[in-house]
């Protein structure tokens, strides 16, 4: 448990990391040009999450996300042994809020700023928690739906690629994480996430994972068995 814990807050710290860092880079590089700079942003997190995925999958099953653990619990089978069962849970979810913040305080410290400065880029309103709801059950759609297909092999790519187009068609530039979008508040730079803002987007978060969970169940009734 240990070790695979470890691989959470490794793995989510990383995360935080490639998006905090890429997007600092990104307004270095071409300062004032927003759209450019997200789509440099969303390019670095879209490959940066495949490569994490595949690294740390063997070892925790590459979470990242505290929605992706509580949904894993809920449908996994109980006689499973890669289920996460309720004691993974509560040792999954610490671990990856802990890494998200240490991320964001590498990604700083990297380019020479404080090592956490709470960010002031407000991010709120119906529209944005819409899009983080949206984002969310795609996502867990995404991620269930795949191995309950037998098609779990494509889960790293269709991951990191749907998290970049997600990037560009949400309102919220799909945060869908809980963990990372704490440890965002800890930056105040491109990708930040006011304080204040937090709440907002986790309720938002939560929401859609359930969502994305119910549509799982009626879609695909049963794991495959190929």
């Amino acid at each position: 448990m240990a070790r695979r814990a470890l691989a959470e807050a490794l793995g989510t710290g990383l995360l935080v990391t490639v998006v905090v860092g890429s997007g600092i880079m990104a307004a270095r590089l071409s300062p004032g040009q927003i759209g450019l700079e997200l789509l440099e942003n969303s390019i670095a997190t879209a490959l940066g999450l495949t490569v994490l995925i595949l690294i740390f999958a063997p070892v925790s099953g590459a979470h990242f996300n505290p929605v992706v653990t509580l949904v894993d619990h809920v449908l996994g089978p109980r006689d499973s042994p890669g289920a996460t069962r309720l004691s993974a849970v509560l040792v999954y979810v610490p671990a990856q809020i802990v890494g998200g913040i240490g991320g964001a305080v590498l990604a700083n410290l990297m380019f020479a700023l404080p090592a956490a400065t709470a960010s002031t880029h407000a991010r709120t309103g119906t529209a944005l928690w819409l899009g983080e709801i949206v984002a969310t059950a795609g996502l867990i759609l995404l991620i269930f739906a795949l191995p309950r297909g037998g098609r779990g092999a494509y889960v790293p790519a269709a991951v990191g690629a749907y998290i970049g187009a997600a990037y560009w068609f949400t309102s919220s530039t799909s945060f869908a994480n809980p963990a990372v979008t704490i440890g965002r508040a800890f930056t105040d730079t491109f990708a930040g996430i006011e304080p204040s803002s937090v709440p907002g987007f986790v309720i938002a978060q939560i929401v859609g994972a359930g969502i994305g969970a119910l549509i799982v169940l009626v879609l695909f009734p049963a794991r495959s068995s190929s």
